[in-house]
């Protein structure tokens, strides 16, 4: 059943009535012949942070069996029909391709009057980074002429709430380089927590003011700035959870019943309450309360606490440690049973309550939150006798569902931007362990459309901030073919083509005539790792840097296959042939004979894990040297001489160890992940301590490499329309997995005893595959393989 609560800010959604999304790209959904305005409010400033409402009655004759509507607003909408919760959105895009929602409002509407409503707000010039705007502004449009007495336009009313404003995050606030959503602050007595009920004084309200009729992208002869497409992502999952376990508090006897019960704080008191969630989270936290005229009340949200020194530490340990951080702030106003709910999901495992009551005492009813993130489902599975692996596995699907909303984003505390280079491995997690290709494909899209005029794309779409990072131009076309690895979906490749040929004649602009890249405008960001300035990569005057050429190199080759398979083959000989080109630079000017190792750069003598592991992994180097130069770079008595892979950038060092047939040594390479877990960490870390983030979905790429090099499970053709099961179990008995192939479930279950490896491996119907274990090769033809083979632990896999 619906859920109805009146709900003070922030209204949570439970129930979304919602129409299947087209399987079709917004590049070529149909235009639709748009009737209904945009509205705003009279008086209001285009650019301002504003929270406004919108509302309008309807009668019907019957209830009716659907009623579906389009929906959207800049920058975002909350939509009440008779008081229940049916919609929010939009999802996030640019004004190119603005997003609607597709809404049946058919259960919540009744037989005579219904209420409209919706509430509007739009942070203005603290809005997010990866937030775009035109006006603050409602559209709302019915799909049939039986609808269309729904439709936006002068006839509905609306409101300026002046309830709430805007704090912007400084740097002291946020410790930290911040770009999401600011700080908000309601003061109830100027906020209308009656906006979806029936309008009791019409002076607080006025007529729409209707601007631009609503126009789809690719419509001739648009009015509006907004160029609208239908938003193809399922709605957010939206779960109510408990709210966590109080562990300390400040000014108060006791808060036993909290949060779940009661507690009353007095009059003229100050007193604090903090949370343990017990792991990190994201979602709408609520707190219902009542009385306390006046009193203010603070959320402050937390990954983990800090020392006198501003340090993290054990994040199960409070002791002596405080909370720092974002917050949003709350004044009440007396009245009973209010719920104080911001309207952006936020992030914590810490969170503390502070307050400070007036001449009234103030009543804390209950506190919880409703979780909300992608709806992925974890359907893969890995258990083996190695118990720190089950908790590793478990720990990357939470650092993965967390840094997943409307778009995967760098980390949902501090950035929430769509970067190319950790969206690639969040990609691949959702293929691998959800079977679910939809969030990925919004980011190939929109990656794509961030494409600027000189041909290359941006370093994180969607957002209203410049960033280019070249490299991360040649990671979206890995994604591209890393989507065609996995799905069989040549339509959706051959839409990317055009991009990833612009990339890629950019990037040969830029080719030193030795076969090297030459010195690139903007961010060369290759990897944080100490002795890499700024993220960038040792490079000579003229450029000449290894690793960005052997990226270079990789999406030549991907590029080279994509065109050979569903586009221009003349054009894929042609990337073959400069890759070739590349590869013959780093073998004659890079390798040092003394060393035997590819140095960073021609003219020195710097060495690195990336340059080293790329050229393993793409066969740069020659395979009779390729075990020496990983055992050489791994081996941590060269740690001094060699620049390591940031736990981001081991994604890349583990491709060249599976591809050395080294992948036996892959799981005691998780080390630094099971350092986290000693810390205390429930979700994976930027980069070592002291770290900025504690949920960084780029170091969650054990979830595939479990999946990928251990249980073996991996794509032996375009479309995965063939497997190569080749497992690396290292010092594992027993291991059991099952993946998500798009034709079905691919299960595999390994033991290992009395020199002995029984391999039991189930493939979907038509889907055939290969076997193999130590060198030899075992065909899988009939959907199922039963063997019993020798196992020689001395042999690599």
């Amino acid at each position: 059943m619906p859920h109805r609560a009146r709900r003070l800010a922030g209204t949570i959604l439970i129930v979304i009535a919602s129409c299947a999304a087209s399987p079709a790209q917004s590049s070529t959904a149909p235009v639709i012949n748009w009737q209904a305005h945009w509205i705003t409010a009279p008086a209001l400033p285009p650019y301002a942070p504003a929270l406004v409402h919108f509302q309008r009655t309807i009668d019907l004759p019957a209830k009716p069996d659907h009623f579906i509507v389009r929906v959207s607003a800049d920058n975002a909408f909350l939509l009440h029909v008779n008081g229940e919760t049916v919609g929010r959105g939009p999802a996030k895009g640019d004004l190119a391709h603005w997003r609607f929602e597709t809404i049946d409002l058919a259960p919540f509407l009744h037989s005579g009057s219904n209420i409209l409503a919706a509430i509007v707000w739009n942070y203005g010039e603290y809005k997010s980074a990866a937030q775009f705007t035109n006006r603050t502004a409602f559209l709302l449009e019915g799909t049939s002429p039986e609808t269309e007495s729904a439709n936006t336009d002068k006839s509905w009313q609306t409101e300026i709430d002046h309830g709430m404003t805007i704090e912007p995050l400084t740097k002291p606030i946020a410790h930290n380089y911040y770009a999401a959503e600011p700080i908000e602050i309601i003061n109830t007595k100027d906020f209308d927590a009656a906006w979806d009920a029936p309008i009791t004084d019409p002076s607080h309200w006025a007529p729409a003011v209707p601007l631009d009729r609503a126009a789809s992208r690719g419509a001739r002869d648009a009015d509006s700035n907004w160029q609208l497409v239908p938003d193809l992502l399922p709605p957010m999952e939206y779960t109510p959870q408990p709210g966590g376990k109080v562990v300390r508090t400040t000014g108060l006897d006791s808060a036993a019943n909290f949060p779940d019960g009661a507690i009353t704080i007095p009059a003229n008191t100050t007193a604090s309450i903090l949370i343990d969630n017990g792991t990190l989270t994201t979602g709408y936290p609520e707190l219902s309360l009542s009385g306390g005229n006046a009193a203010t009340i603070r959320l402050t949200y937390a990954e983990a606490l800090y020392d006198a020194k501003g340090e993290k530490g054990n994040r199960n340990d409070i002791t002596g440690k405080h909370i720092a951080g974002i917050y949003d702030d709350y004044i009440a106003d007396g009245s009973n049973n209010r719920t104080f709910a911001p309207f952006v999901w936020r992030t914590w495992r810490y969170l503390q309550i502070d307050i400070h009551t007036g001449d009234q005492p103030l009543q804390l009813n209950r506190f919880h939150f409703t979780f909300s993130a992608f709806p992925f489902v974890h359907r893969a599975k890995f258990t083996s006798d190695d118990p720190s692996l089950e908790k590793i596995w478990n720990i990357g699907w939470r650092t993965a569902r967390l840094d997943a909303h409307d778009t995967y984003m760098d980390t949902p505390y501090w950035e929430r931007l769509q970067y190319v280079g950790d969206t690639r491995l969040q990609a691949l997690i959702s293929y691998s362990n959800a079977g679910d290709d939809r969030l990925a494909r919004q980011a190939i899209n929109a990656i794509n459309d961030s494409r600027m005029p000189d041909g290359i794309t941006l370093s994180r779409y969607p957002t209203s901030l410049f960033q280019s990072i070249p490299p991360f131009s040649l990671l979206w076309i890995g994604m591209v073919h890393d989507y065609a690895l996995y799905r069989d979906d040549p339509a959706f490749v051959r839409q990317q083509l055009e991009g990833t040929r612009t990339v890629l004649a950019w990037f040969l602009q830029h080719q030193n005539p030795n076969g090297l890249m030459g010195k690139l405008p903007w961010w060369s960001f290759i990897d944080w790792t100490e002795d890499f300035k700024g993220g960038e990569p040792p490079q000579d005057a003229n450029g000449d840097s290894a690793i960005i050429t052997l990226h270079y190199i990789e999406a030549l080759r991907e590029a080279a296959e994509l065109e050979s398979a569903y586009g221009d083959p003349i054009l894929a000989q042609r990337y073959r042939e400069t890759a070739a080109k590349s590869v013959s630079a780093i073998q004659t000017l890079c390798w040092n004979p003394q060393t035997h190792l590819y140095t960073d750069t021609p003219h020195g003598n710097h060495y690195s894990q990336h340059t080293n592991a790329m050229a393993v992994w793409l066969d740069v180097a020659p395979a009779a040297a390729q075990r020496g130069i990983m055992t050489h770079i791994l081996d941590p008595a060269n740690a001094a001489t060699i620049s390591p892979a940031s736990y981001y950038y081991r994604f890349y060092l583990n491709r060249a160890l599976q591809h050395a047939g080294m992948g036996d040594q892959y799981i005691q390479q998780l080390q630094p992940w099971r350092n986290m877990i000693d810390l205390g960490l429930t979700t994976w870390a930027e980069q070592p301590e002291p770290t900025r983030s504690d949920s960084h979905a780029w170091s969650a790429h054990p979830n595939f490499d479990l999946l990928n090099i251990v249980a073996g499970i991996q794509p032996a053709s375009l479309g995965f329309k063939s497997v190569l099961i080749a497992p690396h179990l290292g010092p594992l008995h027993t291991l059991t997995a099952s993946y998500p192939h798009p034709q079905g479930t691919i299960e595999v279950q390994y033991t290992r005893e009395d020199g002995k490896l029984h391999a039991i491996v189930h493939l979907p119907h038509n889907l055939h595959g290969t076997f193999r274990w130590q060198n030899r090769s075992y065909p899988i033809t009939q959907g199922t393989l039963n063997l019993t083979i020798p196992d020689n632990k001395d042999k690599t896999s």
